[in-house]
């Protein structure tokens, strides 16, 4: 009975060992010495060059060349009424006409019909001014005679005196090509001071009209006439 009754201790107890025995078998290590893998002995490379990846990549074919037709050629048939047209031409040899120094003709010089006094070559001239020396002189005695005529023809009008009127009057005329005065313009401060001024000036005599280059042209002149009461 007592046997028995122990036989699950003892089974339990062999089984035990049992694992315990399998348990050292499986973790029982062994070493072996080696010198070939001592440390001492390992040699690292210092630098570590990365192998560059090689990649293939397939590149399109080339695109095929367009082949042209070539045009087409048409032969015309021939046109007997074509015409050829000779140009002569035009350069001068040997055989060229030279023209006669007769049948030439001269253009002539280009001169404005009208200069101003100040630019004019030769200004008109004043009657008394003929024996002056020379231009300057001439200009100098026409400026002269002129303010002697104005002071010579002076008339204060009536209706600008009992008007108190005073003030100047520009006056510009023309010494036209044959010595005579035109195209008078005026301008001042009453009506009665420009009808003065514009008597004076057609008292005027005769000049002697200016040049340019011995060609008659018009010479426009302008001089202020000056209106002031005696008080």
């Amino acid at each position: 009975m007592e046997v028995k009754r122990n036989s699950m201790l003892y089974f339990f107890v062999g089984m035990t060992l049992i694992l315990f025995m399998t348990y050292l078998a499986l973790e029982w290590k062994t070493y072996h010495k080696n010198n070939v893998w001592e440390i001492g002995q390992l040699t690292v490379q210092e630098s570590l060059d990365e192998d560059a990846t090689i990649l293939k990549i397939k590149l399109p074919d080339p695109p095929q060349p367009k082949i042209q037709t070539p045009p087409k050629i048409v032969v015309a048939e021939d046109d007997d009424k074509v015409e050829e047209t000779f140009i002569e031409s035009n350069d001068i040899d040997q055989d060229t006409k030279i023209a006669e120094v007769e049948s030439i003709e001269v253009a002539e010089d280009d001169i404005p019909d009208e200069i101003p006094f100040i630019l004019i070559e030769n200004a008109p001239i004043f009657p008394g001014c003929e024996n002056e020396k020379d231009e300057a002189e001439k200009r100098l005695c026409f400026q002269e005679q002129m303010l002697k005529h104005i002071r010579k023809n002076f008339r204060y009008p009536e209706i600008a005196q009992e008007l108190g009127l005073e003030g100047r009057v520009s006056v510009v005329f023309t010494v036209q090509k044959d010595g005579s005065i035109g195209d008078i313009r005026l301008r001042g401060p009453h009506e009665s001071l420009e009808k003065e001024a514009a008597r004076i000036i057609s008292k005027l005599p005769a000049l002697t009209p200016g040049k340019q280059r011995g060609t008659p042209v018009k010479v426009p002149y302008s001089i202020p006439i000056t209106f002031k009461l005696n008080k």
